[in-house]
Formats: C-alpha cells, sequence, structure tokens
C-alpha cells in the first residue's frame, strides 16, 4: 500500500511538473542541510536533535511573485525516550533511548517572491516512514505510524543561483502506532542550502 502511494504520488508530481513547463519560470533545485527535530510527547526527551535532510525542489512561478514548490526530500530525525517511556509502556531496556527515523516526504508548497531575493513559503508536507528493518527499539518501526502529515513555513534566500532557507515544521497527526496512552507529533527546524540548475 505504502509502495502504491508512493508511485502515484511521485507519477502526479511528474506529470504536473511536466505540464508546468509552459509557466513563466521552471527551475530545478537541489537542496541538503540540517535537520533538527523532536517528538513531542510525555515519552521523548524535549530537546531538538540534529539530523539531515535531502531534497529535489521543483521551484515553478506563475508570475513574478507567486507559484509554488513541489519536493521530493529524504530526511532523519533522531530523538531519545525520556523515563516516562519505561513507566507509559513498562519497558525497560537501554535501546530505548535512542530513536532513528528516516522519512520520504512529499511538500507542497505556496511561494511568495515579493522581492527577487527573497521569497516565504509555507504548505502541507505528507511523510512516509521508510525505516523496514529490525524493531522499534533500533529504529522506531513498530512504534511509530507510517505516515507524518505535518505543516510547513518557512523564508529562503535567492542569490542568483543560491538558495539559503530555513524552516519551521509541525506535525498535524498522532505518529504514535502503539497505543493513545501519549500522543507523539513532530517538530522540526530546518537549515539548509541549496543549487539551481
Amino acid at each position: 500500500m505504502k509502495r502504491i502511494l508512493l508511485s502515484s504520488v511521485a507519477i502526479t508530481l511528474a506529470l504536473f511538473i511536466a505540464n508546468s513547463s509552459s509557466a513563466q519560470g521552471l527551475r530545478l533545485a537541489l537542496h541538503t542541510g540540517a535537520n533538527m527535530g523532536k517528538i513531542d510527547g510525555k515519552s521523548f526527551k524535549d530537546e531538538y536533535k540534529l539530523g539531515y535532510h535531502l531534497a529535489v525542489a521543483p521551484e515553478i512561478m506563475f508570475s513574478s511573485k507567486w507559484g509554488i514548490q513541489p519536493e521530493v526530500m529524504f530526511s532523519q530525525t533522531n530523538t531519545s525516550s525520556s523515563t516516562q517511556f519505561e513507566d507509559i509502556y513498562k519497558i525497560s531496556s537501554d535501546e530505548l533511548k535512542d530513536v532513528k527515523l528516516n522519512y520520504l516526504s512529499i511538500p507542497l508548497l505556496l511561494s511568495f517572491r515579493p522581492v527577487s531575493f527573497l521569497t516565504f513559503q509555507a504548505g502541507p508536507q505528507f511523510g512516509i516512514l521508510m525505516n523496514k528493518q529490525k524493531k522499534f527499539l533500533e529504529n522506531g518501526r513498530d512504534a511509530f505510524a507510517d505516515g507524518d502529515f505535518s505543516m510547513l513555513a518557512g523564508a529562503q534566500v535567492n542569490i542568483l543561483r543560491l538558495r539559503v532557507y530555513g524552516r519551521y515544521g509541525v506535525g498535524l497527526t498522532n505518529i504514535n502506532d502503539i497505543d493513545n496512552q501519549d500522543k507523539w507529533k513532530s517538530q522540526t527546524v530546518q537549515l539548509g542550502v541549496g543549487f539551481a540548475l
């Protein structure tokens, strides 16, 4: 099911980009940077941990100021469980402490460019959990939901073909796949650079 959904999104995105080639401006940018993430919930420490992200980002401008930026992004979120995790779920193990979540995400951002060197962006993002092997204690796969729906907002500085950006993302869905004793929602701060081809 996850593969079918992912393939459908990728095909739709490719067709959309191809059909948008007649728009006022179309550029493909490559992005990379830091992904400071945490899971909001009693079960996890209230601290941001460093991860990373890589993305392919078509920049589609419909006018001099308005456009969209659909992306395909791989991101890594790292977090640590708190002592309350053991209290809630009655599991005690050192392996619970560090959790690494790898997502393939599809952000769809509305872009507003008031001046050529500055772009404001906001929009939804759907993430698909990619960790496939082993168990929860090693990579979070069994305890976390397959998908994460969130909202992103941020700003980007454009210097010729160079892109420097910052974004804040907040999860809207509960990604706890164990039970409803504790709600887990993602939060991320992304800082990165890109280059428009």
